[in-house]
Formats: structure tokens, C-alpha cells, sequence
């Protein structure tokens, strides 16, 4: 099952998942998105992996922990979030809105684009 978490209800989730151990925000944008805005960790680790990549580094990733899945809107890391589920991880979510909403409901300081 894939949750749907907005940035704002991050720290809900990420609780609710404290014993799962660390919630990691998988960073699903391009290395070109990452240079104009990215999220700081804030209580929970942050990996940048672009959606395309996902297939071949699945090995960076740990089934059992919880994984939130970032992008620009939400489209993308929707479809990296089904993507997970189908191969057996147990903890996901997509951050609706993406970093567009993390800027506006998070931390202002994130550049929009």
C-alpha cells in the first residue's frame, strides 16, 4: 500500500513509521532539479536517486524501512512509489505536491521552479 503524505504531514508519518526505523526521502528528480532545490535531512535521511536509475540501484535501498518518495509534483514519484510496492517494499509514500509544496508548506527556503 502506498501512502499519501504532503510535506507539512511529513514528521506524522515519519512517527508513525519510528518503529520501522529511519524514514529515508528518496529524491526521484534529475541531477539538473537537485542543483536548483533540494531538501535538507530534517530527522530523517535523504537519497537522491533519479526515477530512471531506480531499477538498477534498487540494492541502495532497504525493503523493511520506511521510504518517502519525492519529485517535483508528485507524478513521478507516485510511479517510483508503485514501482516499490511491487517489489516488496513495505513502507511507502508518496510526498504529494513534491518539492513544489515542500517550499510551500515545509521550508520556504527551497527554491521554486
Amino acid at each position: 500500500m502506498i501512502d499519501h503524505v504532503t510535506p507539512a504531514l511529513l514528521g506524522d508519518w515519519q512517527q508513525g513509521k519510528a518503529s520501522e526505523g529511519q524514514v529515508t526521502v528518496l529524491d526521484v528528480r534529475e541531477p539538473a532539479e537537485l542543483a536548483v532545490a533540494s531538501v535538507q535531512p530534517d530527522g530523517f535521511a535523504v537519497l537522491a536517486i533519479p526515477m530512471g536509475e531506480i531499477p538498477a540501484r534498487l540494492a541502495e535501498l532497504d525493503p523493511s524501512q520506511p521510504i518517502a518518495c519525492l519529485c517535483h509534483h508528485g507524478a513521478r514519484s507516485m510511479r517510483v512509489a508503485q514501482f516499490l510496492v511491487q517489489q516488496g517494499f513495505e513502507h511507502v509514500a508518496n510526498i504529494s505536491g513534491g518539492i513544489d509544496a515542500w517550499s510551500q508548506q515545509r521550508d520556504p527556503s527551497v527554491p521554486r521552479y
